[in-house]
């Protein structure tokens, strides 16, 4: 079942949809984002599909077959790699990626399964650990050398909370930051030092009363993503329900220089709703903020760019709409020293057919912040094959991209610098992780499914992708 806004709403969406960067429409803003019609109907279109799929058991992780770990790797050969020879379901379409692991969510300790976020740490002796989101918790697991996921435990959701799809993780040295929708979850925070001395044979269920720092700072316990700053040791709570609140479901900031005792120095409520956020200290070609802590918030219809160097007193750079704006989703800057372009994505434009979206194709979004007063969105990156664009995150030279069924998408954008248009950024990998819909026109279905997140930052290449039905994967560029 779609849900659709009116027709007046729709009306209006559309005109706001006429220049490429521009300021919001603040009655319309108010009408639709502010309001939060806009993010109610996302949460019920994806709840209602979702619970369709629950009843139809696609959501049981168990009948997926975990890759034998007898099996070294399955090569993409020829556009695709065959986990099970003449079986269409383990047939993934591919380019230059190579299969390593895939374990189910239930073969991942999950009773729920349900994946969502996903975030990895590499200890000080190179060993590299992936914490991955599940609708009961997160399954910790070791990548070996051979690129297998090596099952360690797990870490229970809050005990006064329901099971949630939605479960966001970020991470901050070798501590992990873990937010949920579900009511009374809060803030874990939860050190992967101590998966070190695990003995796989003896996988460890870690408790909350134990081995968690905890923060109960929520108006409602709620939160839509969670966000970190390695260098100012803090982390934040976006999107922390309801929007009447204090905070009005801003940038809610939590310090981590005391695990004993996690407390807040402030929000950032100007703008109201954030839905997520990269906080970085400031070295970029903009003078004026050099040196400060600047937030740069992906908030429903804007890029919003905070100042929030003063925790208790933040305040707004700038706000700036785009073409198509339908709900601003996610983005990286493409270098977290010198700032000068972010990538950005809409997670509604391509379901609602609107602006750059409209054909169904994800569009990355491209940004010149060489003003963070003034940003201008250049140009952009339409994908190949129609679906949803969901998170993103930028290495050195490439973004890698989960595009829901589309799966996973390396694009090179080393060219933005120099045409900032987007047109000579190309595709030069991509793991199809959901064949399900590999047969529908333009290669894939434009609904919630698939990968949600992925972990990239190994230096050994592999890449960890996490998604909803089935379980973890294992992937590695093609030597």
């Amino acid at each position: 079942m779609r849900y659709s806004l009116n027709a007046v709403a729709l009306a209006a969406l559309s005109s706001y949809a006429v220049a490429k960067e521009m300021a919001p429409d603040e009655t319309l803003a108010a009408e639709l984002f502010d309001s939060g019609i806009r993010h109610e109907t996302i949460m019920a279109t994806k709840e209602s599909y979702w619970a369709g799929r629950r009843a139809q058991g696609l959501f049981d992780s168990s009948q997926y077959k975990s890759m034998d770990a007898s099996v070294a790797s399955v090569p993409c050969t020829d556009g695709v790699a065959e986990l099970v020879a003449g079986d269409p379901l383990y047939t993934f379409k591919c380019s230059k990626l190579d299969l390593y692991d895939f374990q189910s969510h239930a073969d991942l300790g999950s009773n729920g399964g349900e994946g969502s976020g996903s975030w990895g740490w590499t200890s000080p002796d190179g060993r590299e650990f992936v914490a991955i989101a599940q609708s009961d918790g997160a399954a910790f697991a070791e990548i070996s050398p051979e690129g297998k996921l090596v099952y360690l435990g797990r870490l229970p959701q809050y005990p006064t909370a329901q099971p949630s799809l939605w479960r966001e993780i970020k991470g901050l040295k070798s501590l992990i930051v873990v937010g949920s929708e579900a009511v009374n979850h809060g803030i874990q925070v939860f050190d992967m030092a101590k998966l070190l001395d695990v003995d796989p044979a003896h996988p460890v269920t870690f408790n909350n009363e134990d081995d968690i720092a905890y923060f109960d700072g929520l108006p409602t316990g709620r939160s839509h993503t969670v966000q970190t700053n390695e260098e100012l040791n803090y982390a934040v709570a976006s999107g922390a329900q309801p929007r009447n609140s204090s905070c009005a479901s801003g940038l809610i900031f939590i310090d981590l220089s005391d695990l004993s005792n996690l407390t807040s120095p402030g929000c950032a409520a100007a703008d109201g709703y954030v839905h997520d956020a990269q906080c970085l200290v400031y070295r970029g070609p903009d003078e004026k903020y050099v040196g400060e802590d600047i937030c740069y918030g992906y908030n429903e219809d804007t890029l919003t760019i905070y100042n929030v160097t003063d925790k208790a007193a933040p305040s707004v750079i700038s706000r700036t709409s785009y073409e198509g704006a339908s709900y601003t989703h996610q983005g990286w800057v493409l270098d977290t020293q010198w700032q000068q372009y972010l990538v950005l994505d809409d997670e509604y434009d391509e379901y609602d057919g609107a602006g750059l979206g409209a054909a169904g194709y994800p569009i990355t979004y491209i940004w010149d912040i060489s003003s963070l007063e003034a940003p201008k969105q250049t140009g952009y990156y339409q994908a190949s094959r129609k679906g949803i664009d969901h998170n993103q995150f930028v290495d050195g030279d490439f973004v890698y991209q989960s595009n829901y069924g589309g799966g996973l998408h390396i694009l090179d954008i080393s060219s933005i610098p120099s045409d900032p248009t987007g047109k000579s950024v190309s595709e030069v990998a991509y793991f199809d992780i959901y064949p399900e819909d590999d047969e529908e026109e333009g290669g894939g279905q434009i609904e919630f499914q698939g990968t949600w997140s992925h972990y990239p930052y190994f230096k050994s290449g592999y890449i960890m992708i996490n998604t909803i039905e089935r379980g973890a994967y294992v992937v590695k560029l093609s030597s």
